[in-house]
């Protein structure tokens, strides 16, 4: 049976440095706020929201050429694209095919999964399950967010908007049969639909006629609508509730244990977040990896 393989790493993030100071400027916030709060002290951010050429499938494409750098293989070489994204260019088609286009890849598959904050861990799965199968050889997962342009900038905003930064993260997934080699051990994945709402942008979508509603009566759009909406403690409940049973889900799995662990890398949601469950698995520091501070 064929093992997954990380073979290559790349990442990639635009210049333009956003600071709490610097949104201090434009809404209700300030740097002690923030960091209180979230641990952040800078994210990236969009150079321009008006360049067409700076869009999520090109953040893609830049961390996709240092993945492939890092395996030591080529456009040529992928077999399958799989692209995880929540701000994709258009409403379709998906950034994968545009990726394609991009490295030039010839025909092969690409396929969008569009799981939010989870998406890259889904795509991911999605590889593992390809490359064991022995459907592919060479996978190319990419996660890419360009979510600046579509943030409420104004004070009714910041409890959301001061989180997000923009950026893109890419990985070859490649098929191994060393016995020498681990790969990757596990994964469990669960959803709570009827969380959906506490976290969530309402538009464009089928639920509300965004269509007829944006071309009849664009006036009565409201703000709450168009711009993410977070219920921010109860999203913080259930982090810290449901992070470490994964953990431990995904551990068992491996026939692994928490002394096992070298490395936790949490999601990058709230430093506070991270700190809880650092505590409630009982891990030192230097086995906990965090960036939230300098890339929200």
């Amino acid at each position: 049976m064929y093992k997954s393989v990380i073979k290559g790493i790349g990442h990639y993030v635009p210049d333009n440095v956003v600071t709490n100071d610097d949104l201090a400027k434009i809404m209700d916030t300030n740097d002690e706020w923030i960091t209180e709060r979230t641990g952040i002290k800078e994210r990236r951010h969009r150079t321009s929201k008006f360049d067409s050429q700076e869009t999520t499938s090109f953040y893609g494409f830049k961390a996709s050429e240092k993945a492939l750098e890092s395996a030591g293989l080529t456009a040529k070489d992928i077999d399958y694209i799989i692209f995880a994204t929540l701000s994709p260019d258009y409403y379709f088609p998906g950034c994968g095919v545009v990726l394609q286009e991009m490295l030039g890849c010839d025909t092969v598959g690409a396929l969008d999964v569009r799981n939010q904050c989870s998406g890259f861990v889904y795509a991911l799965s999605v590889a593992d399950a390809f490359i064991k199968a022995g459907q592919y050889k060479n996978i190319l997962v990419v996660g890419a967010e360009i979510q600046s342009v579509a943030l409420d900038m104004t004070d009714r905003g910041r409890g959301v908007s001061v989180i997000f930064g923009d950026g893109a993260g890419a990985v070859v997934l490649s098929a191994s049969e060393d016995a020498g080699v681990q790969g990757i051990l596990s994964y469990n994945m669960h959803s709570e639909g009827k969380y959906a709402e506490e976290l969530m942008i309402k538009l464009p979508g089928t639920n509300l006629g965004w269509t007829d509603r944006l071309l009849t009566e664009p006036e009565n759009i409201k703000p709450e609508e168009i711009y993410p909406y977070m219920n921010g403690n109860f999203v913080f409940k259930q982090a810290v509730t449901r992070f470490p049973e994964t953990i431990i889900e995904s551990l068992k799995k491996a026939g692994k244990t928490v002394e096992d662990l070298d490395m936790l890398i949490p999601h990058q949601a709230n430093i506070r977040i991270s700190q809880y469950v650092q505590q409630l698995m009982g891990l030192p520091d230097e086995k906990v990896f965090n960036n939230i501070q300098k890339y929200g």
